[in-house]
C-alpha cells in the first residue's frame, strides 16, 4: 500500500452503488452474450455454454473477493500506523483507500485463476475441447465489478446455486426454454444479486420437471 492519503468520501457511495449495480446488469446484458457467441463456436449446447457461463461467474466473485481480502489486509497493516480513529473509522479509511487506488488490484491474477478453475471443473468441457481464455474479457469484467462491490457497506456478493433446488420467484427469473409448471431449478443461468441477505437482482434459471 502506498503511504497515507486522504480517502474519498463516503457520501458518495450511494451513487457508486448504483452505478455497480448497473454495470452488473449491462454484464448480464451484453458481455454475457458476447461469451455466450464465443463459445458457441466451440459448443454447439446451448446448456452447456450457458452452465460454464454461471461458473464463470460464481468463480469469478471468489477469486476476486479473495485477492480483495489480501490487498486490504496489507493496506490496514499501513493505514493503521498513522490513523488517529477507532477500529470503525479505520475500516471506512480502508475500504475507501482501496476504492480509490483500484491498481492495487492484480486482476490479471484473477482471471488466470478462474481460467484453471474452469479447466479443472470435472463438469465443463476438457481444456482440449474448448479454451477458457475466449471468455477471459467476460471473467475480467466480472473480477473488476466483484472487487469494487466489496468497498461498499455492506458490500455486494452473488448466490450460490445448486442444480435441483428449488425454485425461488424471488430470486430468479424463468429463462424463456423453461418448463414453466417445473418446481426445481435444472441449472442456473446467472446468479442474483444479493446485498446484506436481500436479492437485489433477480439470477437466471432453466427449470425442468
Amino acid at each position: 500500500a502506498r503511504p497515507c492519503s486522504p480517502p474519498r468520501l463516503r457520501r458518495g457511495s450511494a451513487s457508486h452503488r448504483a452505478c455497480l449495480i448497473a454495470r452488473y446488469n449491462f454484464i448480464y446484458a451484453k458481455e454475457r452474450l458476447e461469451a455466450e457467441t464465443a463459445l458457441r463456436r466451440y459448443i454447439c449446447d446451448l446448456e452447456t455454454v450457458q452452465r460454464i457461463i454461471y461458473v464463470a461467474a460464481v468463480e469469478s466473485f471468489r477469486a476476486a473477493k479473495m485477492s480483495f481480502w489480501k490487498v486490504k489486509i496489507n493496506v490496514k497493516d499501513t493505514l493503521s500506523i498513522c490513523h488517529r480513529g477507532g477500529p470503525s473509522s479505520l475500516e471506512v479509511a480502508v475500504l475507501d483507500y482501496i476504492a480509490c487506488h483500484k491498481d492495487l488490484y492484480d486482476v490479471c491474477t484473477s482471471v488466470h485463476e478462474v481460467v484453471c478453475s474452469l479447466n479443472r471443473n470435472p463438469k465443463l468441457p476438457c481444456p482440449g475441447e474448448v479454451d477458457f481464455v475466449v471468455i477471459s474479457n467476460l471473467i475480467r469484467e466480472l473480477c473488476c465489478l466483484a472487487y469494487s462491490m466489496q468497498t461498499l457497506i455492506p458490500p455486494l456478493d452473488i448466490s450460490f446455486g445448486i442444480d435441483g433446488e428449488c425454485f425461488n420467484r424471488n430470486m430468479y427469473y424463468r429463462s424463456f426454454d423453461s418448463d414453466f409448471t417445473a418446481p426445481f431449478v435444472a441449472y442456473h443461468v446467472w446468479p442474483a444479486l444479493i446485498e446484506d441477505g436481500t436479492v437485489i437482482v433477480k439470477g437466471e434459471v432453466v427449470t425442468k420437471k
